[in-house]
């Protein structure tokens, strides 16, 4: 009898650990230096600054004039370097973009990864950013994991002319329970409260306030949102209860037998013949109304 009971404190005990080491590692900053663009990419390194003494870092890609620009945000741990071949691929298209670190990756500032919360404030700075040094252009985003709950919880205010959303969690509970579950199996329902418990601590954050379930109900951008129907990081079936929140116009945009991965990496045809009109649909001005804008500026 002695020993189980041993055998159950040393098992609470190791599971208490395991969940405090991966409580630091999940909020950990991942910083790591990026360095130039490369040679063949037509890009200028930024730094915008925003709060006190924080910054984002990134690489904006110019386009041409009339056809619009984007913010193009990565996932949880990773860097600006993720969505380089968005942006090389937009900008074949005319389409100009800024690839960013989020806070607490990459070159930019920050001391812990907040699911989103914290990460929108450099959201915020690098969308005014581009609106004073883009003007005339319409502004849209793409925001994969953690960068589309950064787009979410972040003032986008006046709101974009377009917002693509892949694969974004709808509540913090559902995003470290299915990542548990994934690797734990079914005992990882059972340790999910431990890692909950710890966000507060960690973050000074209420799980209630990182729940992008309810922040999307505040978009009124065209919005596109998209997932893999094998994502066991977000299940499809969270993924709907997203987009059901979303006021219209939305569009739902299923990727048949991709997981929580990168979803233009998954099938690049597909993703580029989709979602290249919905964009262009939203971002690109007419002949005359980019006539309008040159008649302006030489006014000005």
């Amino acid at each position: 009898m002695r020993r189980l009971l041993y055998s159950g404190l040393a098992l609470a005990a190791g599971t208490l650990l395991l969940s405090l080491a991966a409580g630091e590692l999940l909020t950990r900053p991942v910083r790591a230096r990026i360095g130039p663009p490369p040679p063949d990419l037509s890009a200028e390194p930024v730094h915008i600054p925003y709060g006190e003494r924080q910054q984002v870092s990134g690489w904006f890609l110019p386009g041409r004039a009339g056809e619009g620009v984007v913010l193009l945000l990565h996932g949880v741990r990773g860097s600006r370097l993720e969505m380089l071949e968005r942006a090389r691929w937009l900008q074949r298209e005319g389409i100009g973009s800024l690839a960013l670190d989020l806070p607490s990756h990459g070159e930019s500032s920050g001391d812990r990864i907040s699911f989103g919360r914290r990460e929108a404030l450099g959201v915020q700075a690098a969308l005014g950013w581009l609106r004073e040094r883009l003007p005339e252009e319409r502004l849209g985003a793409i925001g994969v994991s953690l960068g589309g709950a950064s787009l979410l919880f972040a003032e986008r205010q006046p709101e974009l002319d377009a917002l693509v959303l892949e694969s974004v969690y709808p509540t913090i509970t559902d995003a470290v329970q299915d990542r548990l579950v994934k690797r734990l199996g079914p005992a990882g329902a059972w340790a999910a409260p431990l890692l909950l418990l710890q966000i507060p601590l960690r973050l000074g954050l209420g799980v209630h306030e990182l729940r992008p379930i309810e922040a999307i109900k505040d978009v009124r951008a065209p919005l596109l949102v998209a997932s893999g129907t094998e994502d066991r990081s977000t299940r499809w079936v969270e993924t709907e209860q997203l987009f059901a929140a979303a006021p219209e116009p939305k569009t739902l945009a299923a990727v048949p037998g991709a997981g929580h991965e990168d979803l233009r990496d998954f099938d690049t045809e597909a993703y580029e013949a989709r979602l290249l009109p919905w964009l262009q649909s939203h971002l690109r001005k007419s002949p005359g109304q980019r006539g309008q804008t040159a008649l302006g500026k030489m006014a000005a």
